[in-house]
């Protein structure tokens, strides 16, 4: 199950599970769509994979299955797109 992680790892901006500006990669990093579109031109940094957009979690399903709360913010991970 997704863990819905709840920012942006390059400017901390919050995204919630409903949010539509969720890009997310294979290992389920998480980055803004201005984040990922503008600075990491839709390539994870940390793995080399596509970011793509993050599913939404039905609002009914998430008091069974809650978003994580870990926040990854790792700016400097973001400063360049991965070769």
């Amino acid at each position: 199950m997704l863990e819905l992680r709840p920012s942006c790892e390059c400017c901390d901006k919050d995204l919630p599970p409903d949010s539509t500006e969720a890009r997310i990669c294979t290992f389920e990093c998480t980055f803004c769509a201005t984040c990922a579109t503008d600075k990491l031109k839709l390539i994870c940094p940390n793995c080399g994979g596509d970011l793509v957009q993050r599913p939404r979690r039905p609002a009914g399903k998430l008091e069974r299955n809650p978003p994580s709360t870990k926040r990854v913010h790792n700016p400097a991970g973001c400063a360049t797109t991965p070769a």
